[in-house]
């Protein structure tokens, strides 16, 4: 298991230095980098004053110098300006004394993530507290929608073909192929609006990013949870029936074991090895994937500053918001293989 976990490890690595490299190149791309300058400093600006501009700011290095300097492995640029001494490991432009006493690298392994262009602050205390609000939708969206569909998936298997396997099927069915912004505007307007008059809940979740109550933060979770939920229902539900009609479960049966034993001792462990990935998978698809109801609901979140990064052309916090993606994707997949090992000890790792 250990060797399995390193080598699984380094295989994760260097993964996600591959990807962070093909997001690097294409956001330093030189179009990208011109609108950049331009929206800085002037959008009438010369062709010769956008290049000065970028040379000024370590820009025009070469792609791969410029990547191990954001990873922290190589030493960050300086430059002698008109207005003073600037590099990468330097806040504005400084004096020769100032500069002399900065650190040599700050990148990613430093903790360092960069200094936003558009917020006008370091990366760090943009990032972390975005992503913890997602965090506390991501929490709530799990507790709701993973045991429920669970519940209903298990229901739904252990007795194929049965009114009970029909109904909860065709729900499931409904739930998965509604959009969240679909759902999300039926119950703004059923529950959180004066048009029908049921307004038991808040139609935003803009203080919920303070203090989130059941009013404010209830119709965001379910939105999200119901879309979910029927992925997960549905592949929990074929599982079981695929567990419930083996040969070991038809024994069981004849040897005159209960049914409700059959199913918790025999057959659901068996039966939430399949679920157990697609649940794994939710993890990346809640981090990036709750956009639109974060901006439906007006939740400055994860997703949210993933698309003003991107919109706002703003680089380092682009280049963040991609590293916490991909190694969220990458645990999450890592745990997933190692889970398999414990759901089903006749799985062998070679």
């Amino acid at each position: 298991m250990g060797l399995f976990i390193l080598r699984r490890t380094g295989v994760m690595i260097l993964t996600a230095l591959c990807l962070t490299f093909i997001v690097f190149f294409m956001t330093n791309l030189y179009p990208n980098l011109e609108k950049l300058a331009k929206t800085q400093g002037d959008m009438r600006m010369s062709d010769e004053a956008v290049a000065s501009w970028l040379e000024s700011r370590g820009y025009m290095e070469p792609l791969a110098l410029k990547y191990g300097q954001w990873l922290g492995v190589a030493p960050g640029w300086v430059k002698d300006t008109r207005d003073g001494i600037r590099g990468r490991c330097i806040k504005g432009a400084v004096t020769p004394e100032i500069a002399a006493e900065a650190q040599r690298f700050c990148g990613i392994l430093q903790g360092d993530w960069g200094y936003s262009t558009v917020s006008k602050t370091d990366v760090n205390n943009v990032i972390w507290k975005r992503l913890g609000l997602t965090g506390k939708l991501m929490f709530w969206v799990l507790v709701l929608m993973v045991p429920t569909a669970l519940i209903v998936g298990i229901l739904a298997g252990m007795r194929e073909g049965s009114a009970t396997d029909r109904s909860l099927s065709t729900v499931s069915i409904l739930t998965t192929a509604t959009p969240e912004y679909v759902s999300g505007v039926i119950f703004i307007a059923v529950f959180a609006s004066q048009a029908v008059g049921l307004r038991w809940f808040s139609g935003t979740a803009n203080a919920a990013m303070e203090d989130a109550t059941f009013r404010n933060f209830f119709l965001p979770v379910l939105t999200i949870s119901l879309y979910g939920m029927g992925y997960i229902a549905r592949m929990t539900r074929a599982s079981m029936t695929e567990v419930m009609a083996a040969q070991y479960i038809r024994t069981a049966r004849l040897k005159g074991v209960s049914f409700a034993n059959v199913v918790l001792k025999h057959a659901l462990r068996n039966a939430l090895i399949a679920p157990f990935t697609v649940i794994m998978l939710q993890f990346p698809w809640l981090l990036n994937g709750v956009v639109i109801v974060e901006t439906l609901f007006s939740y400055k979140g994860f997703g949210s500053l993933l698309v003003d990064s991107a919109g706002n052309n703003d680089i380092e916090m682009l280049l963040a918001v991609s590293v916490v993606s991909v190694v969220v994707v990458l645990v999450t997949q890592l745990i997933s293989d190692i889970g398999y090992v414990f759901l089903n000890p006749r799985i062998r790792i070679s």
